[in-house]
């Protein structure tokens, strides 16, 4: 079918269109009403259908392909490489469940898994669908603060961790952080399981809490675990995504339509077919990471690589690599991650046979031409930018090269996806833009199958979230956006304080809170700037109290220490700026667009509502005289 027949059919008659892509998935018992959206923004797809996301990605595969490399789990850290056929892959996760169940987690509960890209983090994930529990990945080595709130909100039955990660030859001790946050947390779960890889020889035991998973796993191997059956708007698992608040939001998703969701998504817009290889660099940690490291690739029958290390460890050219050994043919990687790739030498790339690679998709933020044009003239496959959210959950604008690939255009990730019925409208009348004209990207509800269906135990969040911004009841995507007469979106950047750093969405008032907390600091101001290779970095703008001891340098140290105490290194502000005053409107409003304007070397636009014209004035001779602290 030609796209634009294709995505006008999930428009204008969705129920019908849904019904005939649910059939891409094994239901236990057929939905029983495709679509019930009677309490909008909020609806519910395959109403009184049966299925489970486990048994979708892993038992159905049995009859055809358990033979099939199912999941292939490579470290370049501990440079070891662990393949998993489809019949291995059930067995592990069966085992894994039985763990599960004799730690006391059943249907409903939460399970919070802090892992690596390891392969125990897979059969983590897919032995909770499998017994009806709802996981919560949180990306492993965030800091135990971080780690407490997502703790407190989720209440989980169990904690799942390793002994450790590691990045660059560095050991990275996760169990520490992991006993810290516990010790914050009012809500910490009775079990700890602990993966022990051998990497962190120090790990201390909590007796009578911790229990080691390699003891249960020869308890319980050879053991099968029946699957639950869920109804379709049950939820599978909560993703926390940083909001414009200092409380991360539990993106909470449902089973069916995600299930549909990845069935779809993985043959018409991945190109994959059962029994092809999907590379995705993405750690489990991250949306992507859940979509198509994991559920979409194995629900689609085909072999997922799953990778931990850096792409230029051992050398530049690991993926390519792997790419070859794997005869991989669709590779999902981010913008970041091929500019590091662009600063090595390119014969890395080329001393690997690519003829089976196909397709390169990069997501996760806004692709440069540059960069696409290099990758694509080095490579020699079509680049796929693809634009989505954790709370999507798939992307919402891309191209569609396993349905019928449309010329891409620089700049822009492309059409909308089945499903997403968007426009582009004026932030202050939320009328409907002309093509060429700046807007923000709005959805039409009912939102597609696959997306978040609300926030983890806040209704009343989600609709204030996302529904709340104009008067038509859409849902804000928060970003700026421009569409051109042929459909194609070009995206602008946030519209909202949440900045994009190498693909990771970060609040500045998480980062302001936590510098914050520095004894020294009276107030301070986070704003993203451009950077070349990550995108977006946190840049901060701090005054000080009258009181405060010790040099602009030596405080504006400890003022990263607190990020990164608090939130983890991928939070890190790269520069600290200690200011006198920090400009505001009149009442009393930071003005952070102003202050992002000078750090990029912009106009700063309309400045009639600033109180003290000095105060910008201040920041300008900061950014002359450079950085208190830089990193």
């Amino acid at each position: 079918m030609r796209y634009e027949a294709f995505y006008r059919q999930s428009i204008e008659q969705p129920e019908m269109f849904w019904a005939e892509q649910a059939r891409r998935i094994h239901w236990d018992t057929p939905p029983q009403r495709i679509l019930d959206q009677s309490s909008a923004p909020f609806r519910r797809w395959f109403v009184g259908g049966t299925t489970n996301l486990c048994y979708n990605a892993v038992d159905r595969h049995l009859a055809e392909r358990a033979e099939q490399l199912g999941l292939v789990a490579v470290s370049s850290e501990t440079g070891i490489t662990r393949e998993f056929s489809y019949r291995e892959l059930h067995r592990e996760v069966n085992i894994f469940a039985a763990v599960l169940q004799s730690l006391g987690v059943g249907r409903g509960d939460r399970v919070v898994i802090y892992l690596p890209n390891i392969a125990e983090a897979v059969f983590a994930m897919l032995a909770c669908t499998r017994i009806g529990a709802i996981h919560s990945v949180v990306f492993g080595g965030f800091a135990a603060h971080n780690l407490a709130l997502r703790i407190d909100d989720a209440q989980p039955k169990l904690l799942v961790c390793a002994d450790a990660g590691m990045r660059a030859g560095k050991v990275i001790p996760y169990k520490p952080l992991v006993d810290a946050a516990l010790n914050e947390a009012s809500a910490p779960p009775p079990k700890v399981l602990v993966i022990d890889r051998g990497l962190d020889p120090q790990m201390t035991r909590v007796l009578g809490r911790d229990a080691d998973y390699a003891e249960l796993r020869a308890k319980h191997d050879g053991t099968e675990v029946p699957v639950a059956w869920l109804e379709s708007n049950e939820p599978s698992y909560l993703l926390y995504t940083s909001g414009t608040t200092g409380k991360p939001k539990g993106v909470q998703r449902d089973t069916g339509g995600y299930a549909v969701a990845m069935a779809m998504s993985i043959r018409c817009i991945f190109d994959i077919a059962p029994g092809q290889v999907m590379f995705s660099t993405s750690d489990v940690g991250w949306a992507v990471g859940h979509s198509y490291n994991v559920y979409g690739p194995l629900i689609g029958g085909a072999t997922s690589l799953l990778y931990e290390g850096l792409p230029t460890r051992p050398d530049p050219g690991v993926w390519w690599g792997l790419c070859e050994k794997y005869g991989v043919r669709s590779m999902f990687s981010s913008p970041t991650a091929i500019r590091v790739l662009k600063k090595q030498d390119a014969s890395w790339l080329h001393s690997h046979d690519l003829s089976k690679l196909q397709w390169l998709f990069l997501a996760g933020e806004p692709l440069d031409e540059p960069t696409s044009q290099w990758i694509n003239a080095e490579l020699g496959v079509p680049v796929v930018d693809n634009y989505w959210q954790t709370e999507t959950g798939w992307p919402a604008i891309t191209l569609m090269p396993g349905l019928d690939m449309k010329p891409a255009k620089l700049g822009s990730p492309g059409l909308p996806a089945p499903g997403y019925k968007m426009k582009v409208i004026d932030e202050n009348s939320g009328r409907e833009v002309p093509a060429g004209t700046k807007g923000v990207l709005v959805l039409e509800p009912p939102l597609p199958p696959g997306c978040l269906s609300t926030i983890w135990r806040d209704d009343d969040r989600y609709v204030h979230s996302y529904f709340s911004h104009f008067r038509e009841l859409v849902y804000s995507s928060l970003d700026w956006a421009i569409r051109d007469a042929d459909g194609y979106t070009f995206i602008l950047g946030r519209t909202d304080d949440v900045i994009n750093v190498a693909g990771h969405r970060l609040g500045t008032r998480e980062i302001e809170e936590s510098v914050a907390g520095h004894p020294a600091v009276a107030e301070a101001a986070v704003i993203g700037v451009r950077d070349e290779l990550k995108g977006q970095v946190p840049v901060v703008f701090a005054t000080l109290k009258q009181e405060a001891g010790g040099g602009a340098s030596e405080v504006a140290r400890g003022m990263q220490q607190c990020v990164v105490d608090q939130l983890g290194s991928v939070a890190k502000p790269t520069r600290v700026y200690v200011v006198n005053a920090l400009p505001k409107t009149r009442s009393g409003k930071l003005l952070r667009r102003s202050l992002q304007a000078l750090a990029e070397q912009r106009d700063p636009g309309d400045l009639s509502t600033l109180d003290d014209p000095a105060a910008l004035e201040e920041i300008r001779k900061a950014l002359e005289r450079g950085p208190d602290q830089a990193s």
